[in-house]
């Protein structure tokens, strides 16, 4: 067990160490959200091939609710997270029961539909503060425990994120997980089998929805507030293109892809600037402006160039070595034997 989740511990460490490297406590927070986030969406789209445009409404709405949990009723921040799991929980068991029926293109419209519906729900309803967003959501003390310091908080962050993303690792690797495996490869012969399709897609989807839901409770606890971009079509995208440029049915893929998105619309134009020192020309001070350009291209260049994404990819090149290296060492052998 050491060495299969070698490399998790390793990451963990990093990620215990990151306030001491000088990486801003918020941001890495924010990251992490949003890595979570796409992981409840990889768990669809990765593993049982449901492409989901409705995530935005699990994640907005989880966060809303959490939000005007802590805000306005002045419950723990526990109850909070706990009030968004069961809000995208529900909001999944909704929408699926409606749309999982429906397969390929249809099923995300369907579910790009029923977000757009909420979406402007969230525009009207008097508790979400319209275009404004709920706002000044407070970090109450959880478990005796402050979370007004950024570090506190952080490691909170840290630790429900890690247990979360364990749990995800635990349910695709179990026999569940190989169900699902199984109705994305061929849904004809996992019928034919006897498995209730349909009952295993709801419960992922639902999973998935529950999962996106403490995403987004986290992301109001961390940031203090829930904006109508949380719940708008494009967040929807914008998690898909995480999942896809880190490399989908993958279990770090999404993180990779959150930490590149992520970081790109927060620091683009900080690396603009420093180019336009570097080089001299003043053309890279206008980066900061074109991020929807930016990734644009690199969904382009990933699409060309690295089609299982950037840690499928990683991870086909390393089966391909050790392929080669154990054709080689059984050739040798052979010879030696001969």
């Amino acid at each position: 067990m050491m060495r299969n989740y070698r490399f998790d511990y390793c990451l963990l460490a990093v990620l215990l160490a990151l306030p001491a490297l000088g990486v801003y406590p918020v941001f890495a927070m924010k990251v992490l959200c949003f890595a979570l986030f796409a992981c409840s969406l990889n768990l669809v789209l990765g593993y049982t091939g449901l492409l989901s445009f409705g995530h935005a409404a699990f994640f907005g709405g989880a966060g809303y609710f959490a939000g005007y949990i802590m805000r306005d009723l002045g419950l723990s921040p526990l109850i909070g997270l706990v009030a968004g799991v069961a809000t995208g929980a529900a909001f999944g068991l909704v929408f699926g029961l409606l749309a999982i029926r429906r397969h390929g293109i249809y099923f995300a419209m369907i579910t790009l539909a029923f977000a757009q519906m909420f979406y402007f729900f969230c525009l009207q309803a008097p508790f979400t503060g319209g275009e404004d967003g709920l706002q000044g959501v407070p970090r109450n003390a959880l478990f005796g425990l402050s979370l007004d310091r950024d570090l506190t908080l952080y490691y909170v962050v840290v630790a429900i994120v890690a247990a979360t993303f364990a749990f995800l690792s635990r349910v695709v690797a179990s026999p569940f997980g190989r169900v699902l495996s199984a109705i994305k490869e061929n849904e004809a012969r996992a019928i034919s089998l006897g498995y209730q399709v349909d009952r295993f897609k709801l419960l992922a989807f639902v999973l998935s929805a529950a999962v996106a839901g403490l995403a987004g409770a986290l992301k109001t606890l961390v940031l203090g507030f829930a904006t109508l971009s949380d719940v708008h079509w494009m967040l929807s995208g914008s998690v898909i293109l995480m999942t896809l440029v880190g490399g989908m049915g993958t279990r770090f893929g999404p993180v990779v892809g959150a930490l590149l998105i992520v970081s790109l619309e927060t620091r683009l134009g900080d690396i603009g600037n420093a180019l336009a020192q570097w080089t001299g020309w003043q053309g890279f001070a206008g980066l900061g402006t074109m991020v929807s350009v930016v990734t644009g291209g690199i969904f382009v260049l990933c699409v060309l160039l690295f089609r299982r994404g950037m840690v499928g990819e990683w991870l086909d090149w390393q089966q391909k070595l050790t392929a080669r290296r154990t054709a080689a060492r059984h050739g040798i052998l052979s010879r030696i034997g001969g």
